[in-house]
């Protein structure tokens, strides 16, 4: 197996805790094969059905879903050691609740169901692994609706510089995507994300300087956030 396809298992959770030698071995006794794709191949349909357990391992993929007002909302990047999927492949509805598609030329690991499960009972390590990321994937996609749905601009944008704050370990942070990309991944105008900015910057919450952002006050962006 590559040495780059090697590393980039090392980083999937679900082989948190092996060795690069335990992964190829854990790997190898099930078997596996390695799917290329081309740039902006479809991966799924919102609605297919999931039927492999894939890994990327070379490569970038996007997930998106379609929002209250029928648009299409990024709900995630997906790089290399990203599990797709996980919490699909073994349900009674195995449906896909996203369409993926792939930014870059990518590769990935693809496992039968079968095989993962064969993998889980020879080591219970990759089991448990596999049941922390059927929990992540379950609270991710709980939070990413109710941020679609539930929320207001107002909430929206507050619970969206909590955890830039959070990510960054600081209350400064530069965003890396533009207004437009950012109002995009949760479904509101960009209009309605410059506002909202410039109200919490007009009432002393935040300090706008370009696309760096300093929160000063943690608790209003908290409170209006409902963290």
């Amino acid at each position: 197996m590559e040495k780059k396809i090697i590393a980039a298992l090392q980083e999937c959770p679900l082989f948190e805790g092996l060795t690069a030698v335990e992964i190829e071995g854990a790997l190898t006794a099930v078997g596996y094969s390695l799917v290329r794709l081309d740039k902006n191949d479809i991966y799924a349909f919102t609605g297919s059905r999931c039927l492999y357990a894939d890994i990327v391992v070379e490569g970038e993929m996007t997930a998106r879903m379609v929002g209250p007002s029928g648009k299409f909302v990024q709900m995630a990047d997906l790089h290399p050691s990203a599990l797709l999927a996980p919490a699909f492949i073994f349900s009674k509805d195995n449906r896909m609740p996203v369409s993926i598609e792939t930014n870059k030329a990518t590769t990935i690991l693809r496992m039968r169901p079968t095989q993962l499960k064969e993998m889980m009972v020879n080591d219970d390590r990759i089991l448990m692994n596999f049941v922390g990321q059927l929990s992540d994937t379950s609270s991710f996609l709980t939070k990413k609706v109710r941020m679609l749905t539930l929320l207001s601009v107002r909430e929206k944008v507050a619970a969206f510089l909590f955890k830039e704050s959070k990510e960054h370990q600081s209350n400064t942070f530069t965003l890396t995507q533009s207004r437009q990309e950012i109002a995009d991944s949760f479904a509101i105008q960009k209009f309605s994300l410059q506002r909202c900015l410039n109200e919490f910057a007009d009432e002393g919450i935040i300090r706008l300087e370009g696309k760096t952002i300093t929160i000063l006050d943690m608790k209003k962006i908290a409170r209006h956030a409902g963290c």
